[in-house]
């Protein structure tokens, strides 16, 4: 495989797990320096095991002194593969402020956390790449039951282009993945919760028209591209990546 980011540092958050440990591993593949950051600092610590381009770090995204402090200790982020979040089912009669305001912290506030930590350092380079993962359940597409959660990553979508526009004539790109259903382990709780996950495994499966779910190695795929030179002249987009559920 080429390693057309070598030399690169890629930060990924919510690397423990999911889309995130796929990205990660994908960018390593590639050649990048993966820092890979989770709250679940053992699935961190198991990423990394045995692959030195990996270095696993504990961080709490919603600790605003952890994410100061782990990116004035790794200078140079040339990549950023923002990937934390929360899924709230209900809708706007079931969320109340304290639902709310978890949905936009992680779905967002840590988002723009990160992001305006990391933007100095690219700017010093004139060089850098930030891949957003947002929703296809956002300002792209309503979803029964995702309230908080679609408003939250419709928030997403805005930063992206905003960052895009503020800082396109310094090099650096800013670009959104917006996902369908993807198989996780996250969603795999959301599922057991239900307290029949082959009834609810089934409804996600009918509502993406290729009658299956996504994988976090096929949104990796759209992350390592985005990340890298090759998506040189691509920045303030949203990629649907959702097996055509928003056609």
């Amino acid at each position: 495989m080429t390693e057309i980011m070598t030399g690169k540092t890629a930060l990924v958050t919510a690397a423990g797990a999911g889309i995130g440990r796929a990205s990660a591993q994908k960018l390593a593949a590639l050649g990048a320096n993966v820092i890979a950051t989770d709250i679940d600092g053992d699935a961190v610590a198991d990423l990394a095991n045995g692959n030195h381009r990996i270095t696993a770090h504990r961080l709490d995204v919603l600790d605003a002194e952890a994410v100061a402090a782990l990116v004035a200790d790794n200078p140079g982020i040339d990549i950023l593969v923002n990937c934390a979040g929360w899924v709230h089912d209900g809708t706007i009669l079931d969320c109340d402020e304290e639902v709310w305001d978890r949905s936009f912290a992680l779905n967002a506030k840590a988002l723009f956390r990160l992001t305006k930590a990391v933007i100095p350092g690219m700017r010093e380079k004139g060089a850098g790449s930030i891949v957003n993962i947002a929703s296809i359940v956002s300002s792209e597409k309503g979803a029964p039951r995702r309230f908080a959660y679609g408003a939250s990553k419709a928030a997403i979508i805005g930063m992206t282009k905003s960052i895009a526009a503020d800082f396109v004539k310094e090099g650096i790109r800013c670009n959104a993945i917006c996902p369908g259903t993807v198989q996780s382990p996250s969603l795999e709780d959301r599922l057991r919760a239900t307290g029949d996950f082959d009834k609810a495994l089934a409804a996600f499966k009918d509502r993406q028209p290729m009658g299956r779910l996504g994988t976090p190695e096929e949104i990796a795929e759209m992350v390592a591209y985005l990340a890298s030179d090759m998506a040189g002249f691509t920045t303030g987009q949203a990629f649907a990546i959702d097996g055509g559920w928003s056609i």
